[in-house]
């Protein structure tokens, strides 16, 4: 292929478009409470709105034009995603300008919650508050967790399915997301835009998750593919004039410059299981975290570990309980990674090679 010519983008999928009774089914069937019964007159003129936004694929309703900064700030940019964008640039602030007061973000992956169907705590949160108290006694970082468990057991809480543009093309793949939220397909409450300041704030990020199936949690993957934004993702969606495939493809090919918007942060992983997958899984997150650019705390940051190796898991919880070694193991983790981010403030964290320039960028 010639190296000017952009390739058209490839179709051939058949189309996932419903017709008007289907969609009145689907958007009526979350209101089978018969506490609904008398609005059924008002659901039916707010079923037709929604049908009409479906119709005429009003993605983003409210926009507003980019204005100075951007490519083109004649633009209609979603408000959305203004709004999104300001909180991921004052999230950058707050870490470029905390000379002395570090910030660590602590992360549960269980979707586990005594507020839901399992009816019990998981054992991520446990180790997370076992974190969480032994960065509280040094007293030199701020503290937020995020607990994604929330997604199984809070109203209007979800993380949306990553859609892949980045394998069109990165300049496609906005910073922050922009494909959500899309309002004509009710893929709305997406809980990124808060997630992803909560990351770019962050000097330190520690991870705890269960194995689900030798794999991260549900949840910790929802949240890891719609990070792909941060690793050479596009600030700039006037760039692509939005989601505009072909011109992407031709930006990129012209040089991508890949910008790594969480680079040089510094991480540790808690993985835990119960009988298989979790050298892998601990494996997979960090090189995951080492791909962006983030930083590895030191070895002690780092931890797999079983919590009641094929016993009952009606029991799990006693395990842990009787378990000291990887609650003394989680401390050392946490301890590493407070060591590492005050001495990354000091001038005095080595991390040889991160300025070396790669010859590969994705």
């Amino acid at each position: 292929m010639n190296e000017h010519t952009t390739p058209e983008p490839r179709k051939g999928t058949p189309s996932p478009r419903i017709e008007e009774p289907e969609f009145r089914q689907r958007f009526l069937s979350q209101f089978k409470d018969p506490a609904f019964d008398p609005l059924r007159t008002e659901l039916d003129q707010v079923v037709t709105a929604a049908w009409d936004a479906y119709e005429h694929q009003r993605k983003s309703p409210e926009t507003s034009k980019a204005g100075p900064g951007f490519h083109d700030p004649e633009y209609d940019l979603a408000v959305d995603w203004i709004n999104a964008k300001a909180k991921v640039d004052a999230a950058q602030r707050q870490y470029d300008n905390s000379p002395v007061r570090r910030r660590v973000l602590l992360i549960s992956g269980s979707s586990r919650s005594e507020h839901t169907c399992p009816g019990e705590m998981s054992k991520s949160f446990r180790l997370v508050e076992i974190a969480r108290e032994a960065f509280n006694q040094s007293g030199e970082v701020d503290i937020e967790v995020l607990e994604l468990g929330r997604l199984t057991s809070e109203y209007g809480r979800n993380i949306h399915p990553c859609k892949a543009c980045f394998s069109t093309s990165p300049a496609l793949c906005h910073w922050p997301c922009s494909c959500y939220p899309n309002y004509s397909l009710g893929q709305t409450q997406d809980w990124m835009n808060d997630i992803y300041p909560m990351w770019v704030a962050a000097h330190g990020v520690m991870i705890v998750t269960p194995v689900n199936w030798y794999q991260v949690s549900s949840p910790i993957k929802l949240m890891m593919d719609r990070l792909v934004c941060a690793d050479g993702g596009n600030p700039d969606p006037t760039l692509t004039q939005g989601k505009d495939a072909k011109l992407a493809k031709q930006i990129e090919l012209e040089g991508w410059d890949y910008p790594r918007h969480l680079a040089g942060r510094l991480f540790s992983v808690v993985v835990h299981g119960d009988v298989e997958g979790v050298e892998n899984v601990r494996r997979s997150i960090s090189d995951w975290l080492r791909f962006m650019q983030l930083l590895p705390a030191g070895p002690l940051a780092e931890v797999d570990r079983y919590i009641g190796y094929w016993k009952p898991y009606a029991t799990n919880h006693e395990e842990l309980d009787a378990d000291t070694a990887i609650q003394d193991e989680v401390r050392n983790a946490a301890q590493t990674l407070l060591e590492a981010v005050i001495a990354q403030r000091d001038g005095q964290f080595v991390a040889a090679g991160q300025d070396l320039k790669q010859p590969r960028q994705k």
